[in-house]
């Protein structure tokens, strides 16, 4: 069984991550700080970016993975994943833009939290309606 919707999620994240991973090191050799983020903006945006998809992409695959299993909608689960890519890389640009003048997080970050949760939402209730209709079969 191939499951490529969430072999292309996976592969994206994977770049991603491994990006921001690369530019964490670099901040963290730029500051000398081997752990820890110290008190370097820089290092700090950094590290939340990577941390930040590490703690959102895995069960976004996971449920990507399980759906695509059941044999959910195929366009479907492309949209909810290609939506997901887009917040997780407006996430990270939003934490790299200095804050606005009037307050609050980038638009870009905002954006791509909100998109991040609806997804998840998403998948969580898509997953949990296939479950339920797969109890009664």
């Amino acid at each position: 069984m191939t499951l490529p919707v969430t072999a292309a999620l996976a592969a994206a994240m994977a770049a991603l991550l491994l990006l921001l991973a690369i530019d964490t090191v670099r901040n963290r050799f730029r500051t000398q700080q081997a752990f820890g983020i110290g008190d370097d903006e820089k290092l700090t945006r950094a590290s939340r970016a990577h941390g930040n998809l590490a703690e959102h992409a895995p069960i976004v695959i996971i449920l990507v993975a399980l759906l695509e299993m059941s044999r959910a909608n195929h366009m479907g689960l492309m949209v909810v994943a290609g939506v997901f890519i887009v917040a997780r890389v407006l996430h990270a640009l939003g934490l790299y833009m200095d804050p606005p003048a009037k307050g609050g997080p980038p638009w870009p970050r905002a954006i791509g939290v909100i998109l991040t949760w609806l997804v998840i939402v998403a998948l969580g209730a898509w997953t949990a309606l296939m479950l339920l209709a797969n109890l009664g079969s």
